[in-house]
């Protein structure tokens, strides 16, 4: 432990060096001696993988035309004429010259569309026969056939049957066995079971030479395609080999393994599609994987040793051009912790070291920021309420003054004019608070009720408001002097420009952590442009409302001021946030914190 302790006090310079030799030198040794056990297990089995996935791609191609062929028999057996001509009665010899022209010319839409086909051919249950492209050579009942057998023992199931061989039909453009596969399927009446006849066609094998001619494996390595029975359905030109026994498959869906032919190790890799029934091999050369495997290996040492070789130099230069900028930031910071908050990193680097030193110079540049803005802030919080009380006129004197008219208006018994100078008065009452900042929810209310009564003498009918407010919020504590803005903006700029007369209300409600305060109207609303530029000037509302003479006389001032406080006294979480439409009306949402007897509980 004190060994392991001395090591940890060591410069960082000499543990930078020692752990660059370590993770450098000996990880290349032992990759080095892992290079042979490694390499041609990895590289033999991403072969594998490789040609196992271009195996599952060609047989994706096989099953789409051997597919798009099983279509073909359901088309050809759904068509009116087709099952007449399966329909027709033993008394019958031969169809109606006009219905079997009608099915060849059908079958050649086939043909047309789809020139992977080679011909096709229907048979019914009585040995008549139409195609496009076959013809019988004798006079044999087809039925008897080997083929036609084949699909009636299939009971209408879609079978491949491989090439043709000793069938009594032949193709007017005279294809040979090795050029097509042949497809069948019998055609089965869907209530009694009975098989009316069955549709033949042929494939040309050239669809399936054109999908594996360009494919190789390596050099010399090829695909080949062997049906059910292990018979060639493909098999190019000089192959290495000609046909694959029974028992190398040994009836596996897919897999590996190696033969030796004629003195050359061979690699099989191999994959069975389920739907065509066909496996395609993949066969290539195993010396052609150990030449590429020597090859890397070449590469691998000749950088094993190049790093040997420049590794203790290099570790050197870059433990020093590491811990010297570490060093001298560490000098610089040690003068911060000093009190000394004018020092700078001035070492120009690209690196991790210089974005640290870069981010020390920031660091430093906001902690002087933040102090001058923390004075400021306080400042302008104890400033922001008052610049919005501000009259000409001494708020105590106007207050005890408004008392003496009421109670003169009384004494005259003209209690409208009453009513009006005691909402006065109330309006100035909570507007002095006796200095408080926070009020409670009730008396902000019972605040903007006295200013809307007030300009409800004015209005009259014109002015109307409702007021909605939880009961559980009523004695939540909020900033005071923060609706009355809002509303008067409403009444000048909104109810008092429309006709006819408006609606302001004012709900108030607790959501999740927040308070929440909405003041809607119905007024003439704001344009899209007008409303972007007040959401604008809002956002900015701690740096607009430090130059009070800028400000003070424009529109908006009032709004502006409410959410410059908001945001001072609680941060950029809460605030105003603006909804407006042109002749619609506007609607102003307040976010507030959960205050209880002046202190956040929620929301923090």
């Amino acid at each position: 432990m004190k060994r392991w302790i001395q090591i940890n006090n060591l410069p960082i310079r000499y543990k930078l060096i020692s752990h660059f030799l370590i993770i450098s030198i000996i990880p290349i040794i032992c990759l080095g001696m892992l290079i042979n056990w490694t390499v041609e297990r990895v590289l033999e089995q991403q072969v594998n993988e490789n040609t196992l996935q271009l195996i599952s791609k060609v047989n994706e191609t096989f099953e789409f035309h051997i597919n798009n062929l099983q279509s073909i028999t359901y088309f050809i057996a759904f068509n009116d004429d087709v099952q007449n001509f399966f329909n027709e009665g033993d008394d019958q010899l031969n169809i109606d010259t006009n219905t079997e022209y009608d099915i060849q010319r059908f079958l050649r839409n086939f043909t047309t569309l789809a020139p992977e086909v080679a011909g096709l051919l229907i048979v019914n249950n009585d040995g008549n026969y139409v195609s496009n492209e076959f013809y019988a050579q004798a006079t044999e009942d087809l039925t008897e056939e080997s083929w036609y057998k084949e699909a009636v023992d299939n009971k209408g199931i879609f079978k491949i049957i491989g090439q043709p061989e000793n069938r009594n039909i032949s193709s007017l453009v005279n294809y040979q066995n090795d050029d097509v596969v042949s497809v069948v399927r019998a055609v089965v009446d869907p209530y009694t079971q009975e098989v009316q006849g069955v549709i033949l066609i042929d494939l040309k094998l050239r669809v399936i030479a054109e999908t594996l001619v360009d494919v190789r494996l390596g050099k010399t390595g090829y695909l080949m395609v062997v049906d059910d029975q292990n018979q060639n359905i493909y098999l190019p030109d000089d192959p290495l080999i000609d046909t694959i026994p029974n028992d190398w498959l040994e009836g596996k869906n897919s897999g590996t393994f190696s033969k030796e032919i004629n003195s050359q190790k061979l690699q099989f890799i191999f994959q069975k599609s389920s739907f065509a029934n066909w496996t395609t091999i993949g066969v290539f050369p195993a010396e052609e994987t150990i030449f590429e495997m020597r090859e890397i290996r070449f590469y691998l040492v000749v950088f094993v040793f190049g790093l040997m070789l420049f590794g203790i130099p290099v570790s050197y230069f870059l433990s020093n051009s590491i811990s010297k900028p570490i060093s001298q930031l560490m000098t610089f910071m040690r003068k911060a912790e000093g009190g000394n908050l004018n020092v700078r990193y001035k070492e120009k680097r690209d690196d991790e070291i210089g974005l640290l030193g870069r981010s020390f110079n920031k660091m430093l540049t906001q902690i002087n920021h933040l102090l001058r803005l923390t004075e400021r802030h306080e400042r302008q919080k104890r400033e922001a309420e008052f610049r919005s009380l501000q009259a000409n006129i001494n708020p105590h004197f106007l207050y005890n003054t408004l008392d003496t008219i009421q109670w003169m208006a009384r004494k005259q018994k003209a209690e409208d004019v009453a009513e009006v100078v005691e909402s006065l008065a109330k309006l100035f009452r909570i507007g002095l608070s006796q200095g408080r900042d926070t009020i409670t929810l009730t008396e902000e209310i019972d605040h903007i009720e006295s200013y809307l009564m007030i300009q409800k003498t004015r209005y009259r009918e014109k002015l109307n408001y409702h007021i909605d407010v939880d009961g559980g919020t009523r004695s939540l504590y909020v900033l005071k002097f923060i609706l009355q803005p809002i509303i008067e903006n409403a009444i000048y700029h909104g109810i008092k420009e429309r006709r006819g007369p408006g609606h302001i209300s004012v709900k108030a409600k607790e959501i999740e952590d927040q308070l929440m305060i909405v003041i809607q109207d119905d007024g003439v609303g704001m344009s899209e442009l007008k409303l972007q530029e007040m959401r604008h000037t809002l956002s900015e509302a701690i740096m607009r409302t430090e130059n009070q003479g800028d400000t003070r006389d424009k529109k908006g001032y009032g709004m502006l001021n409410v959410q410059a406080r908001i945001k001072l006294a609680f941060g950029d979480r809460y605030g105003m946030y603006i909804q407006s439409e042109e002749k619609v009306g506007t609607k102003v949402e307040i976010s507030l914190p959960i205050l209880v007897n002046d202190m956040i509980v929620k929301g923090d």
